[in-house]
């Protein structure tokens, strides 16, 4: 039984399979010391995970362990960087070491995937919580940004969209299945997103802005909009839907509706120039990844859903942790 906050780290923490020669100082002093490669930038991002707000405090800790990093992941895969360290800080109202060996099992499984190596962070008491910062490098000057958009780029995002608000509405009991496999499968795309690390990689040089979805394609996107300044036209018919979401939502319009606003997709959303859309189906071809052309970019501001020729009332927002 671990006994205190060092007991916890040395008996879970310490012990990985994964050990870059870029760490110089690992978990055990004050500091990480860590080896920049030349000419490279570092990316960094931080993000939390609180019990009650993003998963169940009664969830398995394997899965909530795999979407705590794969939500930072997501991150740097839409820098087009190439990850490297973590640091987690995780909060607990006590040591539960049921819980602790399911998490680290899910943590360690997706960190020695993607060669992340833990390299610092903290335990303390109180409400459950799990903050972590990922670290990656991405070659010099050529991270993708929100605010490289131009007028006329065309919108693109990686993968289907919608899977994961779906699997929340069956978590929450919002709605029920019949099909055991459609509920086990959209369930798993709630809870094991993956990272679109190769992705991002590939859209170096090729996408002029991108980002993740985490908050919802409409306010992702929007992001994109403001720091360019731009507008968009978003055809909704184009937007990619999986058969299981088909399936779970026979409504066209409100299937598409959970495409536009679906929350923790971590799918990418990108915007390419004219003659560079030739390019993006060979430099995506080694990620196993989709892309689908959803819009177009132009002058102005707001996003405008279309529908052929027809503009879309659809009072649509993404998730606001803030909101009322």
């Amino acid at each position: 039984m671990a006994k205190n906050e060092f007991d916890l780290i040395a008996r879970y923490f310490e012990h990985q399979a994964v050990s870059r020669r870029d760490v110089v100082l690992p978990i055990g002093d004050d500091c990480a010391l860590l080896a920049m490669p030349e000419g490279s930038q570092l990316a960094v991002s931080t993000d939390t995970l609180v019990a009650g707000t993003h998963f169940l405090a009664e969830a398995d800790p394997v899965k909530v362990a795999h979407k705590a990093l794969a939500s930072n992941l997501s991150d740097l895969a839409a820098m087009g960087a190439t990850p490297a360290w973590v640091s987690l800080a995780l909060t607990m109202p006590k040591p539960d070491e049921a819980w602790l060996s399911g998490f680290c099992q899910g943590f360690f499984a997706l960190a020695e995937y993607y060669n992340v190596q833990l390299v610092g962070g903290d335990t303390t008491k109180g409400p459950l919580s799990i903050t972590m910062t990922v670290h990656g490098f991405v070659p010099q000057g050529e991270a993708l940004t929100r605010s490289g958009a131009n007028s006329g780029d065309w919108v693109y995002v990686t993968g289907n969209l919608g899977d994961s608000a779906a699997g929340l509405a069956l978590v929450l009991g919002d709605k029920q299945v019949d099909d055991p496999e459609l509920r086990e499968c959209l369930l798993e795309r709630h809870y094991l997103p993956q990272p679109r690390i190769l992705a991002g990689q590939a859209l170096r040089g090729i996408a002029t802005a991108a980002l993740d979805i985490s908050d919802g394609l409409v306010a992702d996107l929007g992001h994109i909009l403001e720091r360019s300044a731009l507008a968009a036209v978003i055809d909704v018919d184009t937007l990619p839907l999986s058969a299981e979401l088909q399936q779970f939502e026979p409504d066209t319009d409100r299937a598409l509706q959970l495409a536009l606003s679906s929350g923790e997709e971590y799918e990418l959303c990108f915007t390419v120039p004219e003659q560079n859309r030739g390019a993006i189906d060979t430099a995506l071809a080694y990620s196993g990844v989709k892309a689908t052309c959803i819009g177009q970019l132009r002058a102005g501001q707001g996003i405008t859903l279309m529908r052929g020729d027809t503009a879309l009332d659809w009072r649509l927002h993404g998730y606001d942790h803030f909101s009322e």
